[in-house]
């Protein structure tokens, strides 16, 4: 039986993760599930630039498109570094950098 992890929400991301429309936020949480349970989301990609181990969770609505970033591959928890609504085809810059501070910040407090 696989144990199930917990998931650590960095920064903001809670807030913003449950700011998604009721929908978005319902299948965010059910992917997350599958992630604590040692499974892949339904929809995801890995986000190299970010860091190693990170990906990307895909959750589209009638209101639009929205993201998980996490990484679960630090220690025994799943870290959830950043939760948007997507507005155009390629990730705004500023949505890739709050993850990028988050998953540097989050190794340096982990070492």
């Amino acid at each position: 039986m696989i144990a199930v992890r917990s998931i650590e929400f960095v920064g903001s991301s809670l807030d913003d993760l449950r700011a998604f429309p009721p929908s978005a936020r319902r299948e965010a949480g059910y992917q997350l599930d599958r992630v604590q349970h040692g499974l892949e989301p339904d929809d995801w990609k890995p986000m190299k630039t970010i860091g190693p181990g990170v990906q990307e969770i895909r959750v589209r609505d009638g209101k639009g498109a929205f993201r998980v970033i996490y990484v679960a591959k630090l220690g025994d928890a799943i870290y959830v570094l950043h939760c948007f609504q997507k507005k155009a085809q390629k990730t705004a810059g500023h949505d890739l950098h709050t993850a990028e501070v988050r998953y540097r910040d989050l190794l340096r407090g982990l070492r």
